[in-house]
């Protein structure tokens, strides 16, 4: 071959390979393909059910954590902004009070997967099926049962009788700005007393001498009876679900939890977790695989005792400690997404102004 000829080939391969668009790299014949998924901190499944998922479909998962749901959906919304190929390709963890938030930044992709025929319609917020439900739990407030039967004093059967003198210095609740069932059980005031009472209901509280600590962590372990023994309030926000981890993580066998949740009308506010194949994926096939699975009976029988939340999928079994503990609020408070999405920084703002100032 000439030189004259070779470097014309060479110069047409370098031409036409520019025109190829950027893609990952391609997957090797018979070796796993990898799947990115986002998640919250607070994810957890069963090492021999994921293993199970990955050996059937030959693919590799690798977890990142970023954070809890709102700083990991701003990680994406800004990786989206900048224009940048995702660097996930699904996003598990994202709930009801920020949905509409990620709808509107057009981060997901819809996906008809085959189990959503099995699920609820309360669950499917998303008509699209960009954002597919995966579990659900219920925030509401735990109380210490040996503190109220040694004190006689009847429980609070609505969250305006917590304004009650009765129950001055009681109540320990999170911050909505610093956490996430803080912000829910914000929510689920300003869905009980509507947005022209909620902050009468937040003022008559800090009368009663309501504790507020940023996180969920300080509020059950430290200041919440019921937990450590030592706290000084019998009541704290924390979810329908604790009472189950209380007798389970027991250091000493129980035959029933020591605490329980108050589950009267409007009094919990339920949040539902979802996941959704990020726009721009790659891994379409994969993505797709990844949330059957999520969706699958084993992964929904795993849950409970790896996130202490119920299962969306109606004929998974529920673990006998979820059976006999946990108590489901008959009327959980709720509030459209759109109103969340649109309301839910001035709402935040106007309760800190009020309570910590």
């Amino acid at each position: 071959m000439s030189k004259r000829i070779f470097f014309l080939t060479l110069t047409l391969s370098l031409l036409l390979a520019a025109c190829v668009p950027n893609a990952t790299p391609t997957q090797v014949p018979g070796e796993p393909a990898n799947l990115t998924v986002m998640t919250h901190d607070s994810f957890s499944v069963s090492q021999e059910v994921l293993s199970a998922f990955e050996t059937a479909n030959n693919i590799k998962i690798n977890f990142v954590k970023g954070g809890d749901t709102g700083a990991t959906l701003n990680r994406l919304i800004l990786e989206s902004l900048s224009g940048s190929t995702p660097n996930a390709d699904v996003f598990f963890g994202l709930d009801n009070t920020f949905l509409s938030r990620a709808l509107e930044q057009n981060l997901l992709e819809a996906y008809d997967a085959p189990q959503l025929t099995q699920i609820p319609a309360e669950f499917k917020l998303d008509p699209e099926n960009r954002a597919l439900p995966v579990d659900y739990g219920d925030v509401c407030i735990n109380y210490d049962k040996a503190w109220f039967e040694q004190q006689s004093l009847p429980l609070p059967a609505s969250l305006a009788e917590l304004t009650d003198p009765r129950y001055a210095n009681l109540l320990v609740v999170e911050n909505p700005s610093t956490s996430s069932p803080g912000l829910a059980f914000m929510l689920a005031t300003i869905a009980e007393f509507g947005e022209d009472g909620w902050l009468d209901w937040w003022q008559a509280m800090k009368a009663n001498g309501v504790v507020i600590t940023s996180d969920w962590e300080t509020a059950y372990y430290t200041n919440f009876s019921g937990s450590s023994g030592r706290g000084a309030q019998p009541m704290v926000v924390s979810y329908a679900s604790s009472p189950a981890a209380e007798l389970i993580y027991a250091e000493t066998a129980l035959s029933e939890s020591p605490t329980a949740s108050l589950t009267g009308a409007g009094m919990c506010w339920r949040q539902v977790e979802f996941a959704g194949i990020l726009k721009g994926t790659k891994n379409r096939a994969a993505a797709e695989k990844f949330i059957d699975f999520l969706l699958s009976q084993p992964f929904q029988e795993d849950v409970p005792l790896q996130m202490f939340v119920f299962p969306v999928l109606p004929e998974a079994v529920l673990p006998e400690a979820f059976q006999t503990t946990v108590e489901s609020p008959e009327q959980p408070a709720s509030l459209a997404p759109e109103l969340i999405a649109s309301q839910r920084d001035a709402w935040i703002n106007a309760w800190i102004n009020l309570m910590l100032n």
